[in-house]
């Protein structure tokens, strides 16, 4: 019996939640909710566990923040048993345009902070990821202050059908594989 592991990256706490570097805490929490799972204190996280199609997924949230996701990622991947290729990070990407999903088998971290610290613990960059983007729309030296920023009245309208296309890619994953994933989830804005 197959199991995943699918880690969605964020910072803890009531000011981060409706940032737009939380997006992958908002994907793995609509995860869990559609198939009724509980969130419980883990170690250097939140973990939940569901069933997609009689399959185990284990949801994570570290509570690390975000340059020291690794820690909770190799813990559950080692706690679970899972290999790398049935992992699956979630995280925001300044370097796509709002609305684009990419999602690949392995890559660098691309300036993100979570995809570095995982890559340095993991001693590999070949680990499944879904970046979903944000934009760079900031100007210059006002990055942290747009990523941790909230998202604008525009974006809000769309992010609700944004996150049930990654959900649908979860499954994909899940229950098909990363090559299916791919070839069907991955999206322009």
């Amino acid at each position: 019996m197959k199991k995943f592991v699918i880690v969605g990256l964020g910072n803890i706490g009531s000011e981060y939640e409706n940032t737009r570097h939380n997006i992958g805490f908002k994907v793995v929490e609509a995860l869990a909710k559609k198939y009724q799972g509980k969130w419980e204190t883990s170690k250097n996280s939140y973990r939940s566990e569901i069933k997609i199609k009689g399959r185990t997924a284990v949801l994570v949230k570290p509570t690390t923040y975000m340059n020291l996701s690794g820690k909770a990622v190799k813990h559950h991947l080692t706690a679970e048993k899972v290999p790398q290729e049935q992992l699956m990070v979630i995280t925001d990407d300044l370097s796509l345009d709002f609305g684009a999903i990419r999602i690949r088998g392995k890559g660098s971290a691309g300036g993100h902070n979570g995809h570095k610290h995982i890559i340095e613990t993991l001693r590999s960059e070949a680990y499944p990821r879904l970046r979903f983007g944000i934009s760079a729309d900031y100007s210059k030296g006002r990055q942290v202050d747009y990523v941790l920023g909230e998202w604008s009245y525009e974006e809000e309208l769309e992010l609700e059908n944004l996150i049930e296309h990654c959900i649908k890619a979860m499954e994909s994953f899940v229950f098909r594989g990363l090559g299916d994933c791919m070839n069907n989830y991955n999206k322009k804005a």
